[in-house]
């Protein structure tokens, strides 16, 4: 079977087992062969690696990573999709299907089980609702995880890939930047996919770095700090931290002159390397 990222190719398949596609689910395919080899690619994937890719539709990148990794499991929520991959992915004995929801799946499990405990990559074309609370998932959980590369909303991404003092840079932004280096590996404009979505999307890669590059003495108030200082953008930082909760607006004043940060300045304008020391600060005086 040739490479399944044509238009014809896929129409063929879908019709063939009578599939139809699910808007609930965020079924889009995609019928690109450059930005297919792009996100392999972008992953970095090669000879020995294994891989977790999330929402593999008919299998046309699963056949493609299989041709250059180790192991690739591929978790699919869609039973209907069951038949499609068995058929599509029949070539390779070093796929495997996984018929879950990958938000209900112990992901370290899985690791253990079906990868050798890692270390993994994840590729992913997730529907755009639970795009962010997959990869904050893979981020958060002390996953053996050390790249993911992802098909968001181009506006995800950008926001993923924002620098401060932008309108896209915001708390996403800086939760995946506080863990991972950022790249934009390919564009995909809404007629590179069968069926055609109604916007376009972005692949973005985050390189999970094997050493934190900003230290935040207690990462549970680094990230409420964040939260509160974006939480109202046009606030300034001594009324959006004064909100948290954790110290009063006198000491919020003081511990912004300590941090040599103005009190006048806005959460959008603060780097994280200025988020961490400031969450630093205030954790010295809790």
């Amino acid at each position: 079977m040739d490479r399944l990222s044509s238009h014809r190719a896929t129409k063929d398949i879908v019709d063939k087992h009578g599939f139809k596609f699910s808007k609930s689910l965020g079924q889009n395919f995609l019928i690109d062969d450059n930005v297919i080899d792009k996100i392999i690619d972008g992953a970095r994937v090669k000879e020995g690696d294994k891989v977790i890719e999330v929402g593999p539709g008919i299998g046309t990148l699963t056949r493609e990573m299989a041709k250059r990794a180790e192991k690739v499991v591929a978790v699919e929520i869609d039973k209907n999709l069951i038949p499609i991959l068995k058929e599509t992915l029949a070539d390779f004995d070093n796929t495997e299907v996984v018929n879950e929801d990958i938000l209900k799946v112990d992901i370290n499990k899985l690791v253990d089980e079906k990868l050798s405990g890692g270390p993994v990559k994840l590729i992913a074309n997730l529907p755009y609702y639970i795009t962010t609370p997959i990869v904050m998932k893979f981020l958060e959980e002390d996953i053996p995880v050390t790249d993911i590369v992802v098909m968001v909303q181009k506006e995800v991404a950008d926001r993923m890939n924002a620098v401060p003092s932008t309108k896209d840079y915001g708390a996403l932004s800086v939760a995946v930047q506080y863990y991972c280096d950022t790249e934009i590996v390919a564009k995909a404009p809404r007629h590179m996919f069968i069926p055609q979505p109604k916007v376009d999307s972005t692949v973005i890669g985050l390189h999970i770095r094997e050493e934190r590059k900003y230290k935040a003495d207690n990462e549970q108030l680094f990230f409420k700090t964040v939260k509160a200082a974006f939480g109202q953008r046009r606030k300034t930082l001594l009324n959006s931290l004064s909100s948290m909760g954790v110290l009063d607006k006198a000491k919020i004043k003081e511990v912004l002159a300590e941090a040599g940060i103005d009190e006048k300045r806005r959460g959008e304008t603060l780097s994280i390397e200025e988020f961490a020391h400031l969450s630093n600060i205030i954790n010295k005086n809790i």
